[in-house]
Parts: structure tokens; sequence; C-alpha cells
């Protein structure tokens, strides 16, 4: 055995104090790497729980390895977060935001995942809009109830090959939900660590509530990779308030990947109806710095209140909409 796999080994012997487990029993270690002429180790390490209070003894640990032991002169390690237990791993994860309500902003939700399983993508939704869930009520669901196993898990609701979860399975029907934030992070819990997704998943949308509170706080400690969409229409108001958003989802290190223009115009034959105003869309693009991805009109389904098919004019553009965003995930 040459000395650099004997240290990998012995890095491997360094436990996660988030998992109690070693970086070898939890395959932690995603990359290892040296550069002789700089006498520099690099590592890339999966944990738990990514805090420094976590990590630093981590670091401690290798550096004493790698520097001590075997004399290298420098230790560079970037650590990611592992998904919860159940959770998808490979899925890109999509968080759709606004900064205030009524924007449309589960409508589009619902239909950028038929758009993504219209393109070939297994698709998952998790209703984290937590106070006015009604994803159900947009995919045609009826019978609110989950089934489960033996160990507490569920299984999440299966429509058009979409898997979702909601707050509306949890609650009586037609009755607001008076939870405070504990009980918040208890709903946040059923989602991430006891629901049973797939593990094949292309991509999962989190459809988060309006504005930035515990939800989305929450949402980031247990998928900080998530990318976040914001959803604005053209009015001044909303606008104003979803720019707050991006700029609070990037204090959170969040990657805000694009703008959606929603209810941008309402046309009748050629000519567009401007009916909450023009450029809201474009300012909170340019003011985060991030691409406009669509400006989609106000409209209605021919089948049903709110998914278009893929051969109407709207369902045309959401296809075009998950095509930038697939190029945007790579």
């Amino acid at each position: 055995m040459d000395k650099q796999q004997e240290m990998l080994e012995k890095i491997g012997l360094v436990e996660d104090p988030s998992r109690n487990k070693t970086l070898a029993e939890t395959n932690a270690i995603k990359h290892f790497g040296v550069n002789p002429e700089t006498e520099t180790v690099m590592l890339l390490v999966e944990v738990g729980k990514k805090i420094n209070e976590m990590t630093s003894g981590i670091t401690r640990n290798i550096a004493k390895i790698v520097k001590a032991e075997y004399g290298f002169k420098s230790l560079v390690i970037e650590y990611e977060q592992a998904r919860p237990e159940n959770f998808t791993k490979k899925a890109k994860i999509i968080a759709i935001a606004s900064g205030k309500g009524g924007v449309g902003k589960s409508s589009v939700t619902a239909n950028l995942a038929y758009a993504f399983t219209t393109l070939g993508k297994k698709v998952g939704i998790m209703d984290a809009d937590i106070y006015g869930a009604n994803m159900p009520k947009i995919l045609g669901i009826e019978t609110l109830e989950l089934m489960g196993n033996a160990d507490g898990k569920v299984f999440p609701y299966v429509v058009d090959g979409i898997e979702m979860v909601s707050t509306e399975f949890f609650v009586e029907e037609n009755k607001a939900l008076m939870w405070r934030g504990p009980m918040l992070g208890k709903v946040l819990k059923i989602f991430f660590e006891d629901t049973l997704w797939s593990q094949d998943l292309d991509y999962m949308f989190i459809d988060l509530p309006p504005g930035t509170g515990d939800v989305m706080l929450d949402v980031n400690n247990y998928v900080p990779d998530a990318k976040i969409v914001l959803v604005t229409t053209p009015h001044p108001s909303a606008s104003h308030i979803a720019i707050k958003a991006g700029f609070a989802a990037k204090d959170l290190k969040q990657e805000v990947v694009g703008v959606i223009e929603n209810m941008s115009f309402y046309e009748v034959g050629e000519e567009k109806h401007f009916i909450f105003g023009e450029g809201g869309g474009k300012t909170v693009a340019d003011k985060l710095l991030v691409p406009l991805l669509s400006q989609i009109p106000i409209g209605q389904p021919e089948h049903g209140p709110s998914i278009y098919k893929d051969t109407e004019y709207i369902g045309i553009m959401y296809l075009n909409l998950a095509r930038k965003l697939m190029k945007l995930l790579p």
C-alpha cells in the first residue's frame, strides 16, 4: 500500500459528529487529491450537518493526519451536506419562491412539474406552502389520504406520474392551519425525513410560502443546494417584495437562478393588455443579476382549472421554460 492510500484510509477513520459514524462508514469522502508541487491535500467531504461546530473538529483531526503524520504543508477541505436518508439523493431541487402571495406561484410550480414530465423527467412536488397549501386542488386530487408503512413512514401521493406531499393531507378539510414555528418544523421533518420518495427522481420542486420566514430557513437547513426561482407579477408592489425575497435567499447562500413574471399580460387577438403594469419581472431580474426566464400571460387552460396541456399556447411556454431551467441546472 502506498503512502497516499494509507493516509486516505486513516482519514476515513475520522468521525463525523453529526452522524456519529466515521467518514469511511458513510462513504463521505467524495474526492481525494494531492498536489505534489504545493504539497497540498484536497478533499471533498459529505457531512450530516454542514455547520462550523461540526466541521471544525473534522478539519482538525484530518489536519493532524495530513500535516503531522505525513508532512504535507497544506490542507484544503470542501464540505457538502448530505440529504436526509429517505429524501431523493440525485434529484436537482428547484424551490419556487415569491415575495408576496397571489402571484400564482403554486400554479407555476404545478405547470412546471407537468412540463418536466412531458420532457421525460421524473418529478416530485413538495407543497411547503404550509398555511396556503393548495397543490392537491391544483392537481385535481380529491382523496386527501396518504398511505404509510409499518415504520410510520408515508408514501407520496402520485398523480400523472408526479409524486407529491402537502399539508392538505394532514388537516381537516376546509380548516385553516394555525401552527407556530415548532409545528412547522415537524411538518417539514415529515416531508424530508419520513416521506418515502423515489430515489430515481430527476427533479424536486418545492413550493415555498410567500415571503421569508421559518419555512425558508428550515428548507435551507435540509437542502442548502436547492436553487431558487422567483415568481412575481409585473406590478411594482409584487416585484418590490420579490427583490427582498431574492436577497434573503442569497443571504442564506442559496443560488437564485432566475425570475418568472406571471400574469404578464392578457392577450386578445394580437393585442396585449398589461392589466398589472409592465416591467416588474425585469426589475427583479436586473436587481438580482439573474435572467428573466419567462413572461407567462393570464389565461385559462382548455381542460380543467389549472394545468395547461403541452399543445396549448401557454403550455408550450412552460415547455420552453422547463428547457431553460434544465440548461441552468445541468
